[in-house]
């Protein structure tokens, strides 16, 4: 056997407690000046270093910390900064690169979509004709910070060329290869820099080789790592997360010190490959063998047997024990999680633990008996708490009694729901929430803590109704919502209002900028238990004659948002969640509430990296969705929203929700998305995000009708909706009241327009 050592990937930036979302806020609110968030950010950098260290991680990270984004961070280091933001970054100013983030008063933020598959946000890098240029050495300033304050070699992350460009926009295809080019200098600048100061290894991120690359693109991957082979002597790691890698036997050859596999979930296809192709000798072997993504402590014995194949094909190898992916995916500590039941408690790992499962697991394999005996013990528990759960056997057969299909087609129901809404051309609506101000948060912990009676909270929530069911009447607002100010999450709601869930205390994970979300987990049978939206929803609609939206999460988002079990299949869990929903469709439409939007804002997150594994997610992903929808009247109008991601892709299987109205996220992308429907026709209700409500700016009038009059251009004007991008939970009053009042003229506007080109 050869040399086995741990490595980590990444770690997550949020601190315990949220220390790091709330020094930002705080800054941005400017309640602390530049320097105290500078101090604050490098004690939380700092610390998650120093629990790397003492858990006893050999290769420790540095470098994967941001003050908001690390695509964001690279885009900067290689002076894109977009045309807009110029002037206010002169200088490398902490303001200018939030600019780029947010926005400002002058300009939009940059675009923000997905991470792969994943629920986190990056900013997209903007090619707007300017040439690449190392404006300064991060990775080397946090080499030299860990080694200087605590004595660490660390191990620099860098994204890679390929993927950086692969995730950047601006740019044609067919110039890929010269934008590749011009950045490849840098990257040595970058490697050259760290080895004269002592760097031994750096861990070079390319997860596009898990997608579906060609191969013109993986030997533009292998003349990529030539060049800069050829350039300097540093140890280079190329790491690779969230699948198996493409052109396996390609990217083993790379010119490189070691490569980064993901055990877990590329786990059959690169051991096959493995076995297949085998493992360069004179290479490090990074096996991620723990679970980067989810919250579950390592099951024993299918690393063991993982850990067995790879050795029977490279029984030499020097491996590197690592998580799949970073942890930026899970919370940082299981040790403030007292109230759960004690056996779900001993099968979580959350960053913190899985760092120590590494050691333990490399102690395990190198012959430690004692590791060897409580491992073995802890597993035998983790398997009791499988056992002892409610959730069905696999084995048993799954069926389905529900509805897949709505009664009647869409262009019938169309003329039915006109007719019964007598809704203005261009109708205006919300996506859901409204601001969640620190007096709705205040009671709500209150009544959670049992200082607040039911009576004097729901008195409360209903005053939070009212006041904005009249602030939308006298907007002009035409389709109205209650706000949801009873909600703490979208999906973490829904998961205590239903059978089959868990929930901890500190579970926190990034979301995208300061936002973090606390994912619900599910580890038992999803169900229907009661009424969960009615009350409040009935409520608004009391106080209006015009139609109120009912407002559920979908199946396949309360899915993706939550911690699943790994040992149960996702398309089961899905379908139990959409069986549980409808009995509330069902109940709302009864109620009287016969506007139901079912939200799959995370749909797109869960495409497969690879396409050949995309339709059978579609497929039943679909199936949820309209599990969930289609038993109501032909009457009732079920809308659905969806977040940022690239739709083109999966036009077809939006159309098949069979929803009467789409929202879809696309205020910071709304070119790409408007080319979409330029090829390809979309036939039912749509509405495109007139304005990016992720930033605090306020956009004009005039530049949300430049967005309504695009979208005319292709979609037709009778099925057209008006509406921000998604929902106003996180911003303020003062500036939600703007920019809907903008929204709002805007729509108006356009109406004038379309009505003056009927009469010529």
């Amino acid at each position: 056997m050869g040399d086995i050592r741990t490595s980590n990937l990444g770690y997550p930036r949020i601190g315990e407690k949220r220390e790091w979302k709330k020094a930002l806020e705080a800054f941005w609110s400017k309640k602390i000046d530049e320097p105290q968030l500078l101090a604050n950010l490098k004690e939380q950098r700092l610390i998650g270093l120093k629990k790397q260290k003492e858990a006893g991680i050999d290769y420790i990270p540095v470098g994967d910390f941001t003050f908001y984004d690390h695509v964001l961070d690279h885009a900067v280091m290689f002076g894109l900064i977009p045309k807009r933001f110029q002037e206010s970054y002169q200088n490398h100013t902490l303001t200018g690169y939030f600019d780029i983030a947010r926005g400002n008063d002058a300009a939009p933020a940059s675009e923000m979509t997905k991470w792969f598959n994943t629920n986190y946000h990056y900013i997209v890098p903007e090619w707007e004709g300017q040439t690449p240029k190392l404006q300064y050495n991060k990775p080397l300033e946090a080499y030299q910070e860990a080694q200087n304050e605590l004595g660490i070699t660390g191990k620099p992350v860098l994204i890679g060329p390929f993927t950086f460009l692969k995730l950047s926009k601006g740019y044609e295809q067919t110039d890929f290869s010269k934008h590749l080019e011009s950045l490849l200098p840098l990257y040595v600048e970058v490697l050259q820099q760290l080895e004269q100061a002592g760097c031994e290894w750096v861990q070079i991120d390319e997860p596009s080789l898990v997608t579906s690359i060609s191969e013109q693109e993986i030997d533009l991957v292998s003349s990529t790592y030539h060049y800069l082979n050829e350039r300097t002597s540093i140890n280079v790691m190329v790491q690779t997360y969230f699948d198996a890698v493409s052109h396996y036997e390609k990217v083993i050859q790379l010119p490189v010190a070691g490569i980064g596999l993901d055990f877990v979930h590329g786990k059959d296809e690169n051991l096959s490959s493995l076995q297949k192709h085998g493992f360069p000798s004179n290479k490090v072997l990074g096996a991620g063998i723990i679970d980067g993504r989810n919250i579950w402590r390592a099951n024993l014995s299918v690393v063991e047997s993982s850990f067995s194949e790879i050795l029977s094909v490279s029984p030499t190898a020097n491996i590197w024990l690592q998580p799949s992916s970073s942890l930026l995916h899970v919370p940082v500590t299981k040790k403030a999680e007292h109230n759960l039941d004690e056996l779900v408690q001993i099968a979580l790992a959350f960053a913190d633990e899985k760092l120590q499962e590494l050691v333990n697991l490399r102690d395990f394999f190198t012959g430690n008996e004692t590791i060897k005996s409580s491992q073995q013990a802890e597993n035998d528990q983790i398997s009791t708490i499988i056992q002892n759960s409610t959730w069905r056997k696999q084995d048993e057969q799954v069926t389905h009694t529900y509805y897949q299909e709505r009664q009647t087609a869409f262009s019938v129901r169309q003329q039915l729901q006109a007719k019964k809404f007598q809704l203005p051309p261009l109708p205006t609506t919300t996506i859901g929430s409204f601001p969640q101000t620190k007096e709705v948060r205040r009671n709500r912990n209150l009544w959670r803590k049992g200082e607040l009676t039911n009576e004097a909270y729901e008195t409360f929530v209903n005053e939070q109704i009212e006041k904005w069911v009249h602030i939308q009447e006298d907007l002009g607002i035409d389709v109205l919502v209650h706000g949801e100010f009873e909600r703490n999450d979208m999906v973490e709601y829904f998961g205590e209002k239903l059978a089959g869930f868990v929930f901890t205390k500190g579970g926190w994970v990034q979301s995208y900028g300061s936002r973090c979300v606390k994912p619900p987990v599910i580890f038992g049978d999803v169900k229907f238990v009661g009424e969960m939206t009615v009350k409040e929803t009935k409520y608004a609609q009391s106080l209006t004659a015009k139609p109120v939206k009912g407002m559920l999460t979908g199946p396949v988002t309360i899915l993706n948002w939550s911690f699943v079990r790994d040992d149960i299949p996702r398309k089961d869990v899905a379908l139990q969640i959409a069986e549980a929903l409808i009995h509330e469709v069902q109940a709302l439409e009864a109620a009287g509430i016969e506007m139901i939007q079912v939200d799959e804002p995370a749909i797109r997150e869960g495409l497969p990296l690879k396409e050949k594994d995309w339709d059978t997610y579609l497929n039943w992903a679909v199936e949820a969705f309209r599990i969930s929808t289609a038993q109501v009247k032909e009457t009732t109008q079920i809308h659905t929203h969806m977040c940022y991601s690239d739709f083109r892709t999966i036009i077809n299987s939006i159309s098949a929700l069979d929803a009467d109205v789409i929202s879809i996220e696309t205020s910071r992308s709304a070119g790409d998305i408007i080319s979409t429907f330029e090829t390809k026709a979309y036939d039912k209700g749509i509405g495109l995000g007139v304005y990016d409500i992720h930033s605090p700016r306020v956009p004009s009038v005039e530049e949300m009708e430049k967005v309504i009059n695009r979208a005319l251009e292709v979609l037709p004007k009778e099925l057209f909706w008006v509406n921000p991008d998604c929902g106003l939970k996180t911003r303020g009053e003062e500036e939600t009241v703007a920019a809907l009042k903008h929204m709002v003229q805007a729509a108006e506007h356009a109406r004038e327009t379309i009505g003056s080109s009927q009469k010529v």
